[in-house]
């Protein structure tokens, strides 16, 4: 009987169950299989992001050495931040044509049904949702020329990075650094130069490349729209001066010290005018139809943009670092050096962050914090930390500098969206000298008018041939590359930088001599030089005389090895050896004193 049963078993039902069951069995292999794919990715992405920071580390190590070898040599006709440059050119030539491409074609998806662009989409494959993020527009002629490397996509970094993490420790150095009896004495011209040079060569520079790019349009050069407000945003991001090779010599050759503190206080505060100026050209908006005409309305509201966000900044720059200063002195924190040294570098770091928060500018905000803390918590913090903070920036700052100079190089080759112009590029060299002189001669014969220690041709003369373009005028172009006219704008800021850095500040020793500006012929030996530098650094961030010449363009290296600590050693023995003495000899004074007392009184009776 049990047979018959069995015969009468449904078949089919069991056929679909097997065959629901290998389904299942096939979704579960195949989603074990896309895991699988998912984390040889992740590791593939994590392995090459090891490799790109890699190769930004072993570029520094290398800029690093031939830094030591040319000190060495006394070679000074190519400064550390030229030379990182040509490093990076270099590994960006390598990646560029010697890596293989290794991603997939990308395959575009039509989304005809939105009308406006989102920063964030989620993708529906096959049931599974994907996140993705906007990068950027691409113009139709380069729908099929995207980056297919993921290695050159991996080295080039987001721009907020060198907004957020890099300018800061380099800007505050800057502030922190300042000569302030050199600066302050040269405070109205530095100002005269900073404010209303800058404003005066934005607008030359400006307004010539509008002319240069009407003649582009004219010759059939110009292939996309350029606006005047384009060309004047170009002119507040080239004023930006950075004549840090300049300076450099100048430091190590000890140049007059009035020179050396105009181009200085300059450059230190052109960048603070240059972006928050490029700030107010982008807030410059017209109303009307035509979003690109003059308005008065929407000038002078920019005008309001620009001395809100630099007021504004520098208040917060100034509060925070006497907030600081006060926190300091009221604590017992200077029991503690390394809790010192943290609160002080956080404060200093929380400064750019916070008045970008608020809408303001974190240059100006950090800078000003800067000359605070020089000024007021310097001297309230324990003899550790002061050496502390002084060389943790100095360190933060060269690192720093050297990186952004690499990825200059590097992102010749390795960025997607340059745009060269010939025409464009002649007229904005043109356009920057004659914005320069402009800027430099004009202003030195108003200014000598109520100097009384005059700006003599030759100085002038040096300042007009010292204005550099560097990391902040990349900075600022790199920041925004979705346009057209932007993407030309950052191709020529990049080959000015180039030849600002290497001609420019190669020929800055022969034009010393030519133009007959005293420099300190004495070189000292090492043993002097190492010996004058720690009592420069313990006198403070600024002591009245200037630092001595020494054979490096920074402070870094110095007081490192076994000789200064021999050196410390010798010292702190022969200290310790001079309080002993002086306190025999106190106690012998004292014995004796002690015995014509008593002598004296035992003969009064």
């Amino acid at each position: 009987m049990a047979l018959p049963l069995r015969r009468r078993l449904p078949v089919l039902p069991l056929l679909l169950l097997a065959a629901g069951g290998l389904r299942a069995a096939e979704r579960s292999s195949s989603s074990a299989m896309e895991e699988l794919a998912t984390e040889k990715e992740a590791e593939e992405s994590h392995r090459q992001d090891s490799v790109s920071l890699l190769t930004f580390i072993l570029l520094l190590t290398l800029t690093i050495l031939t830094i030591w070898l040319f000190k060495h040599r006394r070679v000074r006709f190519l400064h550390e931040t030229g030379l990182a440059m040509i490093y990076g050119l270099i590994v960006g030539v390598i990646l560029r044509y010697g890596t293989p491409s290794t991603s997939g074609r990308d395959k575009p998806i039509s989304c005809s049904q939105e009308d406006r662009l989102f920063t964030t989409l989620l993708v529906n494959v096959s049931g599974k949702f994907f996140e993705y993020t906007l990068k950027g527009e691409i113009s139709p002629g380069k729908i099929h020329n995207v980056e297919q490397n993921d290695m050159l996509r991996k080295v080039t970094f987001d721009p907020e990075v060198f907004f957020n993490i890099l300018l800061p420790p380099i800007i505050f150095h800057a502030g922190y650094s300042l000569k302030k009896r050199h600066f302050f004495r040269n405070l109205g011209s530095i100002l005269a130069y900073a404010f209303l040079g800058t404003a005066v060569s934005c607008f030359i520079i400006g307004n010539l490349m509008y002319g240069v790019v009407k003649l582009m349009k004219l010759v059939g050069q110009l292939s996309d729209k350029f606006y005047y407000t384009d060309c004047l945003l170009f002119g507040a991001i080239i004023s930006a001066t950075d004549p840090v090779t300049v300076l450099a010599i100048f430091n190590e050759l000890h140049a007059d010290v009035d020179l050396y503190a105009l181009l200085f206080g300059e450059s230190v505060l052109n960048d603070a005018v240059a972006i928050v100026l490029s700030s107010s050209i982008v807030a410059y908006q017209p109303t009307g139809e035509n979003t690109h005409a003059f308005d008065a309305a929407a000038f002078f509201k920019s005008v309001g943009v620009f001395l809100g966000i630099f007021s504004g900044s520098f208040m917060m720059g100034a509060v925070t670092g006497v907030v600081t200063a006060l926190v300091t002195k009221f604590t017992k924190l200077h029991c503690f050096p390394l809790l010192e040294t943290a609160l002080f570098f956080l404060m200093s770091w929380s400064t750019f962050l916070l008045a970008e928060a608020c809408g303001f500018t974190g240059v100006v905000a950090v800078l000003f914090c800067g000359i605070t803390q020089a000024h007021y918590t310097y001297n309230n913090l324990s003899v550790e930390s002061r050496s502390r903070t002084k060389q943790l920036f100095e360190v933060l700052h060269f690192l720093a500098e050297n990186f952004i100079f690499s990825y200059m190089g590097l992102a010749l080759f390795t960025f997607q969206k340059h745009i060269f112009s010939p025409v464009f590029i002649i007229g904005a060299f043109i356009a920057i000298f004659l914005g320069r002189a402009a800027h430099i001669y004009p202003l030195s014969f108003l200014l000598n008018l109520g100097r009384r220690h005059k700006i003599s041709w030759n100085f002038q003369h040096m300042m007009m041939f010292s204005g550099l373009r560097g990391a902040m005028a990349f900075a600022l172009a790199i920041r925004d590359t979705a346009t057209y006219s932007h993407q030309m704008m950052f191709s020529t800021t990049l080959l000015i930088v180039f030849f600002t850095v290497w001609i420019v500040g190669g020929g800055t020793t022969p034009m010393l001599s030519w133009l007959n500006i005293r420099v300190r012929d004495h070189v000292p030996s090492v043993e002097e030089m190492s010996e004058s530098r720690w009592l420069y650094f313990r006198v403070g961030v600024d002591p009245d005389q200037d630092p001595p010449p020494t054979n490096d363009s920074f402070q870094v290296l110095q007081g490192d090895g076994p000789d200064s600590e021999r050196r410390n050693r010798t010292q702190q023995e022969s200290a310790w050896l001079f309080r002993l003495c002086l306190k025999h000899l106190r106690e012998s004074n004292r014995r004796k004193i002690k015995y014509l007392t008593q002598k004296t009184d035992l003969s009064f009776l």
